[in-house]
C-alpha cells in the first residue's frame, strides 16, 4: 500500500461520528511527539464543519449521527447551504438532532443499528421507521452513506482545498465497527464507505481501537501496567450496542505480546436503551398527573431526555435538567408541557436497571417469542448489562478438553496462512478471570456505571479466590475508538506496538446432507468451517482435500453462520450436529448462478476462502477441473445476484 501523508480513523459511531488524524510528516518516527508531551503518537481530532442553526455552518469536534428530512414547507435551497454544496434535501449532525426533537416523526437515529437487523432489508427505503408515507424515507445503508458523505466533503473543504493529494480518498483510512458486527453489517459499511467515495478503506473493531488508544497514550509504560498472564476486558458500551473483548498479555521469546483471545456476540443494548427507559419513567410521571403523551409526544420525550442524559454524564455539576416536549391540545399553556429531570432519578433509572448486582451464574432472560411482532430493532430482552457480562465471561473460559465439541467432526487437511490461536488451558474456574479492565463508549463517562461493573466484577472474583480487577485509566471514552484506530494504522507502518488479532469469530457455509429421501424432513445441513477464528485480514485458505457440490444454473439457498465461542475449529471441519448456542446463523439469500449447461446441476468444486484487507469475506468455489469459479458473498439484499 503506497504510504500516504494521513492516516485517518473514523468512529462511525451510533449516537455520534468522530474523526481523527496522524499527520505522518510531523510523526515520522514518534520521536518529535513524545519530546513534546510524553502521551505518544500525535493523533488530532479533525473538526468537522456542520450546520448547527439556521443559516450557521460551525466546525465541531463530533457528527451527531442523526439525519433530518425536511417537510415540503422547508426550502432546502435556504436552510441547508454547505461551503461545499447546496440545496441539499437532508441535513446530518447538530442540526439534524436539534430539529429533529421539534419534529421527531421526521428523524433518523439509530442508522448503524438498522444497518446490523437482519429482520429487514437493509437497503430498502425504511427510515424514518414510524414516520408517516409523506415523508421521504431513506435506507439504513444510505443514511449511513450520507455520514461519511459528508465527513469526506468536509475533510476535503478543510485539508484538500489547496490540494487534491490529500483528498480523503486519497488518504489510509480506518472505519471502526462493533466487534459483534458479522460479516454482512461489515460488507454493508464497505458499501456505504464505497458510496460516499472511500475506496481505500479497512475496517477495524471498536473495542480493540479503544486499546490502541491506551496504548499509544502509555506509549512503552504499558509494560508496567500489565504483566505475563493478564486477562484485560474491554467493556464498550456506547450508542447502540454493548461489546465485550478479551485480550491476553502473554510472553513470546523472551518479549510481551497482546493477543485479542474473545469477542462477544452482537447485544443491541446501550444509550439508546437507557434513553428509553428514562423517557418512559418520565411519561409514567406525567400520566400521574393526569397527561397522558401520545407516540409522537414519546418520540419528542425520547430526544429531550437524550439531551438531559447526555449533559449529567459528561457534567457532574448538572444535577436538574428541563424536559419539554411540544403539546397537542390547545389546554397546554404555552403549547408545551414541561417537567424536570433530577440527577438522582438518572442514577437510579440506569444504575439498577441497567447494571443490577448479580451472580456469575446469571444469564440473561430471554423473551418468549411471539407469533406476530413489530418489525424494528431487536433491542436485547435483558438490559442487565451485568448479566450479558456474566455470560460472556463463562462463554470464553478455556476448558481442558474440547473433544467433547468435536468429536462428531471432522476436519480435511487445510492450506492457509492464518494462524491458529493458542488457548491455555484452566480448571477451577467458572468464568474466565479478567485481572485488567478497560471501558470505552459515551455511557462509560458516567463513574457510577463503571464503578457499579467493577463491583460486581470484583464480588464474582473474590468468590472463586481471585485479586480484584484493575481499572486501565487514561482513554477519554468518547474519542478513543477514532484516536486507536489512526495509531493502528501506524502500527502497520512498522511502528509501535501491535495487538494479534485477526477474525473475531469463526465462519462456516452450510452444507446439505447427502441422505435419502423421508417423508415430512428435509434433509440436516452441515457446517463447514470456512474461517477459523483469529485468521488474519489479508489472508486466504484452500480447503484440500475435499469436494463439495455446487448447484448452478438454478435458483438457490445459501446457508452461513458464524460463532464467537468455537475457537479450535480448523478451516475444513465438519461439523455434524451443533448448539444454537455455538453457532448462530446469518441472514441467508437466494441467487443463480451462472451455468454454461444444464440447469440445476451439480458441479464438484473445492472451496477457497480469503478475509479481505477491509475485514469482508469472500467465498470462491472453484471447479474441479480449474475451468470455473464462483464467488459467494454475504449478501445484503435477498434475491440479488451475488456471485461472478
Amino acid at each position: 500500500m503506497e504510504q500516504t501523508r494521513y492516516i485517518v480513523g473514523i468512529d462511525l459511531g451510533t449516537t455520534n461520528c468522530v474523526v481523527a488524524y496522524i499527520d505522518t510528516h510531523n510523526n515520522t518516527d514518534g520521536t518529535k511527539n513524545e519530546a513534546e508531551n510524553g502521551k505518544g503518537i500525535e493523533s488530532i481530532l479533525f473538526t468537522i464543519p456542520q450546520i448547527t442553526d439556521m443559516g450557521c455552518v460551525e466546525g465541531l469536534s463530533y457528527l451527531p449521527s442523526f439525519l433530518f428530512i425536511p417537510p415540503g414547507v422547508e426550502d432546502p435551497e435556504k436552510h441547508y447551504k454547505l461551503p461545499w454544496a447546496e440545496n441539499i434535501p437532508y441535513v446530518v449532525g447538530k442540526y439534524a438532532l436539534r430539529r429533529g426533537a421539534q419534529s421527531p416523526a421526521m428523524l433518523v437515529s439509530s442508522a448503524k443499528s438498522w444497518l446490523c437487523n437482519q429482520a429487514v432489508d437493509r437497503t430498502a427505503a425504511i427510515l424514518p421507521y414510524s414516520a408517516p408515507e409523506s415523508v421521504k424515507k431513506h435506507s439504513p445503508l444510505e443514511v449511513s452513506t450520507y455520514f461519511l458523505k459528508h465527513i469526506r466533503q468536509a475533510w476535503n473543504f478543510t485539508m484538500a482545498a489547496d490540494n487534491a493529494q490529500y483528498a480523503l480518498e486519497n488518504q489510509e483510512v480506518y472505519i471502526t465497527v462493533p466487534a459483534s458486527f458479522d460479516a454482512v453489517a461489515r460488507e454493508l459499511t464497505v458499501q456505504a464507505a464505497n458510496s460516499a467515495g472511500l475506496t481505500n478503506i479497512t475496517l477495524l473493531e471498536e473495542p480493540l481501537t479503544a486499546f490502541y488508544a491506551w496504548l499509544n497514550r502509555s506509549r512503552d509504560d504499558w509494560r508496567k501496567y500489565t504483566k505475563v498472564g493478564d486477562i484485560i476486558l474491554v467493556c464498550d458500551i456506547g450508542g447502540g450496542t454493548t461489546d465485550f473483548s478479551l485480550i491476553e498479555v502473554a510472553q513470546e521469546d523472551g518479549d510481551l505480546v497482546l493477543k485479542r483471545i474473545a469477542v462477544g456476540d452482537h447485544i443491541l443494548l446501550g444509550g439508546d436503551n437507557m434513553d428509553l427507559a428514562m423517557a418512559y419513567a418520565v411519561k409514567n410521571g406525567f400520566a400521574q398527573q393526569g397527561v397522558n403523551l401520545d407516540q409522537y409526544q414519546m418520540l419528542g420525550l425520547i430526544q429531550s431526555v437524550r439531551e438531559a442524559k447526555e449533559k449529567m454524564l459528561s457534567d457532574p455539576d448538572v444535577t436538574t435538567h428541563p424536559i419539554v416536549v411540544l403539546g397537542r391540545g390547545r389546554s397546554v399553556v404555552g403549547g408545551t408541557i414541561q417537567t424536570t429531570l433530577q440527577r438522582q432519578e438518572v442514577q437510579q433509572t440506569l444504575v439498577d436497571g441497567f447494571f443490577p448486582v448479580c451472580n456469575p451464574s446469571d444469564s440473561p432472560i430471554e423473551r418468549s417469542a411471539t407469533g406476530l411482532k413489530e418489525l424494528g430493532l431487536r433491542y436485547a430482552a435483558d438490559t442487565a448489562v451485568t448479566k450479558h457480562m456474566s455470560r460472556f465471561l463463562r462463554q470464553h473460559v478455556q476448558k481442558i478438553d474440547d473433544s467433547t465439541h468435536h468429536k462428531k467432526d471432522s476436519a480435511p487437511k487445510a492450506t492457509t496462512s492464518a494462524k491458529k490461536p493458542h488457548a491455555k488451558p484452566t480448571h477451577e474456574k467458572s468464568f474466565i478471570h479478567p485481572t485488567k479492565i478497560l471501558f470505552n463508549g459515551g455511557v462509560t463517562k458516567a463513574s457510577d456505571l463503571c464503578l457499579r461493573i467493577v463491583d460486581v466484577l470484583n464480588r464474582w472474583l473474590q468468590a472463586e479466590g481471585s485479586g480484584a480487577v484493575e481499572v486501565l485509566r487514561g482513554n477519554d471514552p468518547d474519542i478513543a475508538v477514532a484516536l486507536g484506530a489512526t495509531y493502528y494504522g501506524f502500527t502497520r507502518r512498522g511502528k509501535g506496538i501491535r495487538v494479534r488479532a485477526g477474525a473475531g469469530r469463526s465462519y462456516y457455509v452450510g452444507i446439505e446432507t447427502a441422505m435419502p429421501a423421508v417423508p415430512g424432513m428435509t434433509p440436516p445441513i452441515k457446517a463447514v468451517c470456512v474461517v477459523p477464528f483469529g485468521m488474519e485480514e489479508g489472508t486466504d485458505i484452500v480447503i484440500e482435500g475435499q469436494e463439495f457440490g455446487l448447484v448452478v444454473g438454478e435458483q438457490s439457498t445459501f446457508r452461513f453462520l458464524s460463532s464467537t465461542t468455537r475457537k479450535t475449529d480448523v478451516a475444513g471441519q465438519i461439523i455434524d450436529e451443533w448448539e444454537t448456542e455455538q453457532l448462530m446463523e446469518l441472514a441467508p439469500f437466494e441467487t443463480t448462478l451462472a451455468a454454461d449447461g444444464t440447469e440445476g446441476a451439480v458441479i464438484p468444486v473445492k472451496m477457497h476462502s480469503y478475509l479481505t484487507e477491509t475485514g469482508s469475506l469472500q467465498l470462491w468455489c472453484k471447479h474441479s477441473t480449474g475451468t470455473n469459479k464462483w464467488k459467494l458473498e454475504f449478501n445484503v439484499r435477498t434475491g440479488d445476484q451475488s456471485a461472478t
